[in-house]
C-alpha cells in the first residue's frame, strides 16, 4: 500500500492510501476515523480491486482546514481530488461507514455520478441534521455526546467508552482492533469531533436521482447509527440491495470480516 495525497479545491490536503489493482474501491470513514480503521479488510478487499483508503478533512494525516465542515461542497471537493489524483473518471466504487456515507452522497450531489459506477452505505446514513429523515442518531452517539467533543482527556475517554463494542460487535474479543479504533478517535482533534455535527443536509433528492446501484448493509442492533437510517436510503434509492445483519452492531467489516469482504465483492463484481 502507497501513501499519497491529494489537495482539495479549498486547498486542504488530503491524505489517502492506495493498494491493488482493478476497480477502484474509495473507502470512506466514519466520524473520528482515519483511513486504518479498515483493519485487514481493506488489505483483503485489495486482492481483487483497486483499494483507496481516504483520511477525511481533520482525521488521520489529512490537513484540519479549520472550516469546511458544515459544506456538503468541501467535503465533494476532498473525494473529487482523490479521484482526480488516481485519475479516476469512471468506475469506480463509494464505500462509506457510518460518517462516510454522508460524504460519499455530498460527493455524489455535487458531482453526480460520471465517474461511479456503484454505491455502499455501511453502519451509514446519507445525510445529517436534527428533523432530517433517515438522520436520526443511535441510543450510544446520544448518550457520547457533548462528552466526546471534550478538551479534557478524561472526560472524553469516559464518553467514548459510551460505545463499548458497537465498532467491534459482540462475541470473541477484538481487542487490538478496539484500540485502534479507540486511538484513532480520540487522536481527532476534539474541535473536529464537534465541528462535524453542526450542521444540516438532506440528501433524500440526491438519493431519489441516482442512477447507479447501491448496496445498504447494516446491523440490526447498530447503536451508533440506527437500522432505520440504512432502511431509509433501501427505501429511497430506486436501484437498491439491503443486507441487514441480524444482531450486529456498527463496524461490520470489524465484527465479521469474512461476510463484509464477501457481500461488498458481489456487489462489485455484479457491477456493469
Amino acid at each position: 500500500m502507497a501513501i499519497r495525497d491529494a489537495v482539495s479545491a479549498d486547498g486542504t490536503t488530503i491524505v489517502y492510501r492506495v493498494g491493488g489493482a482493478g476497480r477502484p474501491l474509495v473507502l470512506l470513514h466514519g466520524w473520528a476515523g482515519n483511513l486504518r480503521c479498515w483493519g485487514a479488510a481493506a488489505d483483503e478487499l485489495a486482492q481483487w480491486y483497486r483499494v483507496i483508503a481516504v483520511d477525511l478533512r481533520g482525521h488521520g494525516y489529512s490537513d484540519d482546514p479549520g472550516a469546511g465542515y458544515d459544506d456538503p461542497k468541501a467535503w465533494a471537493g476532498d473525494v473529487a481530488a482523490v479521484l482526480a489524483a488516481e485519475g479516476i473518471d469512471s468506475g469506480a466504487v463509494l464505500l462509506g461507514w457510518s460518517y462516510g456515507g454522508i460524504v460519499a452522497t455530498d460527493y455524489l450531489a455535487t458531482h453526480g455520478t460520471s465517474a461511479v459506477a456503484g454505491v455502499i452505505y455501511c453502519g451509514a446514513p446519507a445525510h445529517i441534521g436534527r428533523d432530517v429523515p433517515g438522520a436520526a442518531p443511535g441510543p450510544a452517539m446520544e448518550k457520547a455526546i457533548p462528552g466526546v467533543f471534550d478538551e479534557a482527556a478524561g472526560r472524553a475517554v469516559r464518553a467514548f467508552s459510551v460505545f463499548g463494542n458497537a465498532n467491534t460487535g459482540p462475541g470473541a474479543d477484538k481487542g487490538v482492533d478496539a484500540q485502534r479504533l479507540f486511538g484513532g478517535s480520540l487522536a481527532t482533534a476534539p474541535s473536529v469531533r464537534k465541528a462535524l455535527f453542526y450542521r444540516t443536509i438532506d440528501n433524500t433528492e440526491t438519493l431519489r436521482a441516482l442512477d447507479v446501484p447501491v448496496l445498504v448493509m447494516h446491523g440490526t442492533e447498530d447503536p451508533v447509527v440506527p437500522a432505520a437510517n440504512g432502511q431509509y436510503i433501501v427505501d429511497t434509492a430506486p436501484n437498491v440491495s439491503a443486507s441487514f445483519w441480524k444482531g450486529a452492531q456498527h463496524g461490520l467489516f470489524i465484527e465479521d470480516r469474512a461476510r463484509f469482504v464477501a457481500e461488498v465483492s458481489a456487489f462489485i463484481d455484479g457491477l456493469e
